[in-house]
């Protein structure tokens, strides 16, 4: 019998922010776990650009949005309603193109069978040369927020996957064909898709806390971006009622430094973490995780069915994300630190409250996203030849 033929996908994220990347490290591992003959690759766009673009794009969005988010919100809205045809849209893609010249020929290089695109700037570039016959294969584009910019309307992809039934009408509405458009929800990798099988004791207890007090999952992102040490502070500070805390720095080594000393003065009430591949057992083992509201960080809190506090969105795709949330009564929102204390104490007395929140989590969530994203990229995985 002859094997079948392996078939090579490829993902392009964009390292502006850490969610883009999960998504398409996401969409790689399903391909590896479930696809035996798939041969599964990720790039990430950004190591194959002109470093001067490659500062302005990742670390000016990084600054923008720390330092000056009202600027932010006013770029996030003219770039929404400014057409793609008019000047300024087509010398921003002209200066992308003239920086992407090695990203091109390392596609070129690779030569997939499939892409998935989990950023419209690849997807941008991409067009252009699918529409000049440099590019053979189908190119396909993932949304990874729970709302539509106009950057995402990228014209002349294979198809183009949506969080929810709302983003997909929107792209409708927008002008995409109807056909290629299918609501998948956003990719989160394959822990994610156990679910309830994660039991919450276990996952308790192997933090070294106890099962029978609440426990909320402070979560800063991989980047590990905002004054975390003094929130955990403050809400050390409140004693009534009684919670245990697990405090997630990312890759800021500075504020794991402090977390750990925290630790050491809180040992019954503080779990320090850093960079972690364990993020759904974390999220497992929490009553509520407080976090900021990423499109992948909240896919993933929906997939385990996790009860949100949000906090500090991002003007515009965050705040946006926040406004679905809640609307479908999954998740609160603190606009300040005050106010943040406020709904932690509140939440962590209301057990009925947060009972309800986790069932419309869990009624959200789509764990098997990337499966369903990759079933129409490849096939059915027991089909002949996926």
């Amino acid at each position: 019998m002859t094997a079948p033929a392996t078939k090579k996908l490829l993902t392009l994220s964009v390292s502006a922010g850490n969610g883009h990347v999960r998504a398409a490290q996401a969409l790689v591992a399903t391909a590896e776990q479930d696809w035996p003959g798939c041969s599964a690759v990720h790039i990430d766009a950004m190591a194959h650009v002109a470093a001067g673009f490659r500062k302005v794009y990742t670390d000016w969005y990084l600054h923008l949005v720390n330092r000056a988010p009202e600027l932010w919100s006013y770029l996030h809205a003219k770039t929404d309603s400014t057409p793609h045809s008019a000047t300024a849209q087509r010398l921003r893609r002209g200066i992308e193109r003239l920086s992407a010249t090695a990203l091109l020929r390392e596609l070129r290089r690779e030569k997939p069978d499939a892409i998935i695109c989990t950023h419209f700037l690849p997807a941008e570039l991409l067009m252009r040369e699918k529409s000049r016959g440099r590019i053979g294969c189908p190119v396909w584009l993932q949304v990874t927020d729970f709302d539509l910019h106009n950057m995402w309307l990228v014209p002349g992809m294979d198809g183009y996957f949506a969080a929810t039934e709302e983003v997909a009408f929107r792209m409708r509405a927008r002008g995409l064909p109807s056909e290629r458009i299918h609501v998948t929800g956003i990719p989160v990798m394959p822990a994610f898709a156990q679910g309830s099988a994660l039991v919450r004791n276990e996952c308790v207890q192997a933090l070294g806390l106890e099962p029978a007090r609440r426990v909320l999952l402070l979560a800063s992102g991989g980047a590990g971006v905002g004054n975390m040490p003094a929130l955990v502070r403050r809400l050390l500070a409140l004693t009534e009622p009684d919670f245990q805390l697990i405090a997630v720095a990312g890759r800021n080594a500075r504020a794991l430094v402090e977390l750990e000393a925290l630790q050491r003065e809180h040992p019954q009430r503080l779990r320090a973490v850093g960079f972690t591949q364990e993020m759904h057992k974390l999220m497992a083992a929490a009553d509520l995780v407080m976090t900021k509201p990423g499109g992948l960080t909240i896919s993933e809190c929906l997939a385990v069915g996790r009860p949100m506090l949000l906090s500090d969105p991002i003007p515009g795709q965050e705040e946006h994300n926040a406004g679905y949330l809640l609307e479908e009564g999954a998740a609160w929102l603190a606009w300040d630190a005050i106010g943040l204390g406020y709904k932690v104490a509140r939440l962590m007395a209301d057990a009925p409250q947060l009972a309800a929140m986790a069932a419309r989590s869990q009624a959200l969530g789509r764990p098997r996203a990337a499966h369903a994203v990759l079933e129409h990229v490849l096939g059915s995985p027991d089909a002949p030849g996926a």
